[in-house]
């Protein structure tokens, strides 16, 4: 853990150019040398879709990374710490949304599937994954890609992925690997640390000869992000033991994952995954966690004290403090919402508020059209509804005043603030986070100076959290709508808390290649 913990402070170029740890281990004679030089795949495939959302990620919405290029990914560069070179595919991420249009994926995926069949043959593969990809017409698109990776590598090479807390696994997913790590923080401060667990089981496991497996429990609940954040209680010492369980004889690793509540699919679940080589100590620990989380369900919770947008609304602008920091959870592009919804601005031009920030708005043809008048300039505008025109109506705007412009050589990558009717708003040509200070900073914003300022996000970002006072979020309808219990929940099967007086007790399920090393 030092060592990950060290890495993550070390700038990139500092680190590229050290020594590995492999290697001064080896040299010291602490390990053995490989047998030849294995050689290791890495890609993958990452989103985080609402099924709830009407909107599509096509191929133009998506990063795509092939050949040498997959390197320049910030979470690729662990993989230089090894002197064992990893081989790259194609790996493919788009930003939390809607799911992902079939041909689409059926493209990358061909594609990945050809760069894989090159590189054969391979002793292991490393798949930056995410846990929470939906595509049209299939249930469970991890399960897919995992399945027509082992068809191209054969049975005997080892399959390692990565996932997020909020990602949702399958009895497919777990059959076809042999090992997976999740991250253990929400905020997600932890992606170079899983990065090495991940790759750090897979080449441990080819120097030593170990074949591992999985055993996973499938936990009936499904929570939002925002109430099993891991700064909190209960999140905090659920998550806060589970390096421990590293240290046990056969375990390789230990994760839980909240899951996606926002997919309503079969998988959708929480869930403890092990790693090792241990079945009856694997099995031990995930009936033992898996239980744990269970029992403690009913104790999660949101941090900030919550209500409509009226009630948030009417709240922070009696509020003697400032900035009163709402969030419109709704419609957050951070977990999956579609970032245009205007529902929050005709809330605020119908209160008449005034000094406030409202960060966010995805809106192409406004944006376009700020371009194109020029900072300065005067120009009516139609916000919002462009992503979605069904779930919401756009706001009119008679006379807008742009007083920012992003320099940009594309414009989908336009960003642009406007002020109007005592509303200083952001708007972006594609959907993009607002929810650090730095966000905002960097185009000439300064939250801080505001009364009141809302953001399409969910739990703050630490930056943003320090500055509330006080935060308030504000349960907005959207595509990651937090009152849950309203959504549509056709195709899960049964799970807390639609199902309020649920029984249940863990099953721990053995991989079937763990059965069959």
């Amino acid at each position: 853990m030092r060592r990950r913990l060290i890495l993550k402070m070390i700038p990139a170029g500092v680190l590229a150019g050290l020594p590995t740890f492999a290697g001064a281990a080896r040299a010291a004679g602490l390990v053995p040398a490989f047998r030849g030089t294995p050689r290791i795949a890495v890609g993958g495939i990452a989103s985080e879709c609402s099924t709830y959302s009407r909107i599509r990620a096509r191929m133009e919405d998506l990063t795509v990374l092939r050949g040498q290029d997959v390197f320049k990914a910030p979470l690729s560069l662990p993989l230089q710490r090894y002197e064992t070179p990893f081989l790259p595919t194609l790996t493919a991420s788009a930003p939390s949304g809607g799911p992902v249009e079939r041909q689409t994926y059926e493209t990358l995926k061909a594609d990945y599937l050809e760069r894989l069949k090159k590189l054969l043959p391979l002793d292991g593969v490393y798949l930056m994954m995410h846990g929470a990809l939906s595509v049209e017409g299939m249930d469970d698109a991890e399960g897919d890609w995992y399945e027509a990776t082992r068809a191209v590598v054969g049975p005997d090479c080892l399959i390692s992925a990565y996932y997020d807390l909020h990602g949702n696994l399958s009895r497919r997913a777990v059959d076809t690997l042999d090992a997976m790590t999740a991250y253990r923080t929400a905020p997600h401060v932890d992606r170079v640390e899983n990065v090495m667990r991940a790759t750090d089981m897979l080449t441990h496991c080819l120097r030593y000869g170990l074949r591992p497996g999985i055993v996973w429990a499938s936990i009936p609940a499904l929570l939002p992000g925002e109430q099993s954040s891991t700064e909190w209680e209960p999140g905090r010492r659920l998550w806060a033991d589970l390096s421990e369980y590293n240290r046990l004889p056969g375990i390789l690793d230990v994760s839980q994952l909240v899951g996606y509540v926002w997919a309503d699919e079969p998988r959708a679940a929480a869930s403890v995954v092990t790693t090792g080589t241990n079945i009856e100590e694997q099995t031990r620990i995930v009936t033992e966690l898996a239980a744990r989380y269970w029992d403690a369900r009913h104790d999660f919770h949101f941090d900030s004290p919550t209500g409509t947008i009226e009630e948030c609304l009417s709240r922070a602008m009696v509020s003697v403090t400032h900035p009163v920091v709402i969030s419109d959870s709704g419609d957050n592009p951070g977990g999956g919402g579609n970032s245009d919804q205007t529902f929050f601005l005709q809330a605020l031009l119908k209160a008449g508020t005034k000094n406030v920030l409202l960060g966010g708005m995805t809106d192409r043809p406004a944006t376009d059209a700020c371009y194109r008048a020029g900072v300065g300039a005067t120009l009516p505008l139609s916000i919002g509804a462009t992503l979605d025109p069904l779930m919401c109506r756009p706001v009119h705007v008679k006379k807008a005043v742009v007083k920012h412009l992003t320099p940009v050589t594309r414009p989908e990558d336009g960003e642009a603030v406007i002020e109007f009717a005592g509303i200083t708003a952001t708007l972006s040509a594609r959907r993009r986070l607002y929810h650090s200070t730095e966000s905002f900073r960097d185009i000439g914003v300064d939250p801080a100076q505001f009364k009141i300022v809302v953001l399409k996000c969910g739990y703050l970002h630490p930056t943003m959290k320090v500055l509330a006072n006080p935060a308030l979020m504000a349960l907005s309808p959207g595509a990651i709508n937090q009152d849950i219990l309203h959504i549509g929940n056709h195709r899960r099967r049964p799970t807390w808390p639609w199902v309020a007086d649920l029984n249940w007790t863990p099953e721990p399920y053995v991989s079937a290649r763990f059965r069959r090393g």
